[in-house]
């Protein structure tokens, strides 16, 4: 379905709200004759921008009369919010679907949509439509706000619904959302990205960047400070890039400061940053601005310069090392971490020599080290000389072997001194821990009762773990 006919914001918020409420019309009759409410589960696979879309799923399936189904089989309505980044993500959603078919075959009355970046792919789409019909709803990326009208036309109509997008329109403000946490909160500044990294599929399925204005920003965060929230992270494929192409242009930096100024919010994180347009001013932005974490996630990815070129990432290693360089004479506290793919088509053991000479350089407080994946559509996947999987695994081993020592070092550091840590949710591994997060990110498990969660806690560093800490509460 091509997009058509778009309303403004607040026109098209308010015809949504029109089917969210003949949604819940529908639950409510569906309530009075079998005595139970409708369930519904949201699967969420990949980034943090997909976690903050399901949280506006959750927020309009709540408003429609919905609760929460504890698995699969327990729900009457399933949305997978999917991942296209790497092939193993798709793979598990197909998976998946295999096993709901089954489960529809004794539910025919569930109800099963799909969406998000793996739905942008025309080849999915294709796959979607032969092997798995039993799927009644499909929408991609650039019209989450439309669900309550795609779930109406399938009850409606009592055929499967596809309504993918090969462009974004107008960005739709105000989506009920329900948070994960209520103390904490992640916030939309733009999306799309126009960097075409070309092992990466994202700016094919999330389009070009569009940011929203400061204005609708920050009465975003004015509203989650008055909520509660204590902490909030602006999100974007490319943070650093925040403000070109509105009408009053705005640096991300200028941004920070004005988030900066909201009262009651008392820590500010964002992700991600691209190297190549940090700039000295965003530097400055956060050694100065108080309530932003010395914390900074900036993928180096590679570093050899070829290899960085054949990637299209617009950096040598050279100029990486120069804005870490920067970045630690500004602000020495700052924990810097990163992502780093190893197996690049053309990778050998002396080019990720040279991103091991990165990591001793910057010495990362963390990495996320992935195996390439080919993306279909993407320029890398055609590329020669691909690697084979003997050599990228020895490759993943010899940055593992370079970077976790770094890790423990750093927090090792920390041992004896004192933290303030916002406590954010009781350990999976032991019920009478807290875990919780220091300024730079650092993750910290001490022992204490539930009612610490969402404040701010003084702890004493005990124990290193490498990958987190041990405290006790002062």
């Amino acid at each position: 379905m091509e997009r058509k006919n778009i309303l403004p914001s607040a026109e098209e918020l308010k015809r949504q709200q029109g089917f969210i409420d003949l949604m819940r019309a529908e639950n409510e009759r569906f309530e009075a004759e079998q005595g139970r409410k409708k369930k519904m589960l949201i699967v969420t696979f990949g980034c943090q921008m997909n976690a903050h879309d399901s949280e506006k799923l959750l927020g309009m399936l709540t408003e429609m009369g919905y609760t929460k189904a504890d698995n699969e089989e327990d729900a009457d309505f399933i949305i997978y919010n999917t991942c296209c980044v790497r092939e193993n993500a798709e793979n598990k959603v197909y998976g998946n679907l295999g096993y709901l078919k089954h489960i529809k075959a004794e539910k025919p009355d569930l109800k099963i949509a799909l969406c998000g970046c793996m739905m942008q792919q025309p080849t999915v789409l294709e796959t979607i439509r032969k092997k798995y019909k039993h799927v009644d709803i499909v929408f991609g990326t650039f019209n989450l706000y439309k669900l309550p009208e795609l779930m109406y036309m399938n009850i409606e109509s009592g055929s499967p619904v596809f309504d993918i997008w090969k462009e974004h329109g107008e960005i739709v403000e105000d989506l009920p959302a329900i948070r994960k946490y209520k103390f904490k909160a992640s916030v939309n500044i733009m999306f799309g990205c126009n960097n075409f990294c070309s092992y990466c599929i994202v700016p094919y399925v999330r389009g070009r960047e569009r940011s929203r204005t400061p204005e609708d920003i920050l009465k975003e965060v004015k509203a989650l400070a008055a909520d509660g929230v204590k902490e909030v992270t602006l999100l974007g494929q490319n943070v650093n890039s925040y403000g070109r192409g509105l009408e009053k242009e705005v640096t991300f930096a200028q941004l920070l400061r004005m988030v900066n100024e909201v009262e009651g919010i008392e820590r500010i994180r964002f992700m991600t940053s691209h190297p190549k347009d940090l700039s000295d001013e965003l530097i400055k932005a956060m050694a100065e601005c108080d309530k932003v974490c010395k914390h900074i996630h900036l993928p180096v990815q590679a570093g050899n310069n070829e290899i960085l070129r054949q990637m299209n990432r617009h950096y040598t290693k050279e100029s990486y090392l120069e804005t870490v360089a920067k970045i630690r004479q500004a602000m020495p506290e700052c924990a810097i971490t990163t992502d780093i793919m190893v197996g690049f088509p053309g990778e050998g053991d002396a080019e990720v020599a040279d991103t091991v000479d990165v990591i001793k350089k910057a010495r990362y407080s963390g990495a996320f080290t992935f195996i390439y994946s080919k993306r279909t559509g993407t320029p890398a996947a055609v590329m020669e000389n691909q690697v084979s999987e003997e050599q990228a695994k020895r490759s993943f081993n010899a940055v593992l072997e370079a970077v976790n020592p770094i890790i423990y070092e750093l927090n090792h550091e920390k041992v004896g001194k004192t933290y303030n840590v916002l406590a954010e949710d009781v350990s999976s591994s032991d019920p009478e821990f807290v875990t919780g997060r220091l300024d730079d990110n650092t993750l910290v498990h001490f022992k204490s009762d539930r009612d610490v969660i969402g404040t701010m806690v003084q702890v004493k560093i005990t124990d290193n773990k490498t990958f987190y800490l041990i405290g006790e509460r002062i």
